[in-house]
């Protein structure tokens, strides 16, 4: 991607996007809550930030003027418990109602994705919606590409199961079971 096209498209409308900070918690949480209408992603981000197995995370704030507006959260995972390659679970991505369809989701993967890259991440991986997350390049139906998820994934939703190759040449080479963090490895995160 063009670096001055990704600056452009990271300030549209104001918008800021850092990464969180400890400070931060109760803006985070504040988001998770309203985008989601219930506790439970909130929850669950609590929890995946103090998780020692989802370290390091990379946690990401989008802002409009002053207020947190958006959310990301990517979660350290690996293939058959394997430290290598590096790899990451992106769960969840929050923004509040009234800021959604406005392409703040789409900045706040952009953004993940390429501080990822940079740190040498080679794959990350996300079940979410078949019709959003490939527009940002996310392959679907990656247990057929022999990434099994953490929990099997019913077959009328395997195309929710997503991977999105930051290097290659890795994702062709390696195969195997994704196993996410603790407080993610729980079966009523993995349906879709």
């Amino acid at each position: 991607m063009n670096y001055t096209l990704f600056l452009m498209i990271k300030m549209k409308d104001d918008i800021h996007i850092r990464e969180a900070k400890e400070s931060d918690f109760d803006d985070v949480m504040r988001v998770e809550k309203e985008a989601f209408g219930y506790e439970k992603e909130a929850i669950l981000v609590s929890e995946l930030l103090e998780d020692k197995s989802a370290a390091p995370v990379l946690s990401l704030l989008a802002f409009k003027n002053d207020e947190a507006v958006g959310h990301i959260l990517f979660t350290k995972a690996t293939l058959n418990g394997k430290t290598s390659p590096l790899i990451y679970l992106l769960a969840p991505l929050a923004v509040k109602p009234q800021h959604q369809k406005k392409g703040i989701g789409g900045m706040l993967i952009n953004e993940g994705l390429e501080k990822l890259r940079k740190i040498g991440a080679e794959m990350v991986f996300v079940l979410g919606h078949e019709s959003y997350y490939p527009k940002y390049g996310f392959k679907q139906n990656a247990g057929c590409m022999g990434f099994d998820a953490p929990y099997p994934i019913p077959e009328e939703h395997a195309g929710a199961w997503m991977v999105y190759p930051l290097n290659s040449e890795s994702s062709g080479k390696v195969k195997g079971q994704v196993i996410c963090a603790d407080a993610l490895n729980k079966p009523e995160h993995w349906r879709e």
